[in-house]
């Protein structure tokens, strides 16, 4: 049965699903951008009938925390005077572990949650027993000579967010930015079609993630998501950095990835993987949310791979 879970960091209150038992292993699972913790509701639930299936309570008797990312889903959002720069995310999660004081955890992450976890691997491998990447390897690089169009695309991006801002009279609840302008207020259907048109997302997988992205509101349904999740990052690493930084990943790492997945995760990942050094990689058939559409099979893989650990 999932849970709803809660926790409250200094400057934010961060908001998730968890599934399991309490007393169990850390499994926690990382969603990638502009999605939230429902992105794991399919392989939680592959959890369960896996487990029963194969009469194993391993996979059940771990605790699995499906987090929604500070911005997202039902997590608030960063204050007014505050960006969301990608290595904030990783202190996001310094932080949350400094207060529930885990240690070896597994880490599940997709997409952007797997770029995250993975400098967050590199960085504190002590807080670390594993690293599972869901079609995700390595991180967003630019050319160094491009770091000033780089800057000025990202500077001039949260400048056109915040004038956009300043222009509508809005209220905020739980996190959610509500305009007076019913323009603003749409449908179930029209935000799960939306979203359909951009992805390779199943209907039901698609109303899944927008469902917890919603706010109800009297004439249909308003965005939680924060407007500012969508501007430029301002600085982005090069690709020797980022190298570096992956070969800093001392802990066991399961790459699972789509057939019709991201074309830069299986062509990177030969040049990419030789940089850590425990690596492994699996590919199932499916796209970019591959952990949705193949929880079963990414179910038994990792109760392979944690047994292992």
């Amino acid at each position: 049965m999932l849970k709803p879970i809660t926790f409250q960091l200094p400057h934010f209150t961060l908001r998730g699903l968890s599934f399991g038992n309490p007393k169990g292993k850390v499994v926690l699972c990382l969603h990638g951008w502009l999605d939230n913790a429902a992105s794991f509701m399919p392989f939680l639930a592959a959890v369960n009938s896996t487990s029963k299936q194969l009469n194993n309570n391993d996979l059940v008797n771990k605790y699995y925390i499906c987090l929604d990312w500070v911005g997202h889903g039902l997590s608030e959002h960063r204050g007014d005077d505050a960006h969301y720069h990608f290595l904030d995310y990783v202190y996001d999660l310094l932080q949350l572990f400094e207060l529930t004081q885990w240690k070896n955890v597994h880490i599940l992450a997709h997409s952007m949650g797997g770029m995250i976890a993975s400098a967050f691997a590199a960085t504190f491998p002590e807080k670390v027993n594993s690293l599972t990447l869901i079609d995700t390897l390595g991180f967003i690089t630019a050319n160094a000579e491009d770091t000033t169009t780089q800057l000025k695309k990202g500077l001039l991006s949260r400048l056109k967010v915040n004038s956009a801002h300043k222009l509508k009279a809005k209220s905020i609840e739980d996190g959610a930015e509500k305009s007076v302008n019913s323009n603003n207020v749409f449908s179930l259907e029209t935000a799960i079609r939306a979203r359909m048109q951009v992805s390779d997302l199943s209907f039901e997988n698609t109303k899944l993630l927008i469902e917890r992205s919603l706010l109800p509101v009297n004439e249909g349904f308003v965005w939680r998501t924060d407007k500012r999740l969508r501007t430029v990052s301002p600085y982005r690493y090069t690709l020797a950095q980022a190298t570096q930084l992956l070969s800093d990943i001392q802990v066991p790492v399961l790459l699972v990835y789509g057939s019709q997945g991201l074309k830069q995760v299986s062509g990177g990942m030969v040049a990419l993987s030789e940089s850590i050094s425990h690596f492994k990689s699996e590919v199932l058939s499916g796209g970019h949310h591959v952990h949705m559409e193949q929880p079963d099979m990414l179910t038994k893989l990792l109760s392979s791979f944690w047994r292992e650990q």
